[in-house]
């Protein structure tokens, strides 16, 4: 995707909201658990490099693996 053309103003506004979003309590659990996974595998031994967590699957898949359902996209979902 190519970057958004925000004025200075929007991007600043932009930027509040994502900090907001990203330090709310809900993804503060979500960033809590991925760092628990990925420690633990790293801890036994598994190659997560380039790697994501799939929380349907529950394991570690790589990263084009891990989007739009598994190739089926997401209108089934």
């Amino acid at each position: 995707m190519s970057k958004q053309r925000l004025s200075a103003a929007a991007a600043r506004a932009k930027a509040i909201r994502d900090l907001a979003y990203a330090n709310s309590p809900a993804r503060k659990k979500k960033r809590a658990e991925n760092q628990r996974l990925r420690r633990a595998a790293i801890k036994a031994g598994i190659n997560i490099k380039g790697k994501d967590y799939d929380h349907k699957d529950g394991k570690f898949k790589s990263e084009h693996a891990n989007r739009g359902n598994d190739g089926e996209g997401t209108k089934k979902e």
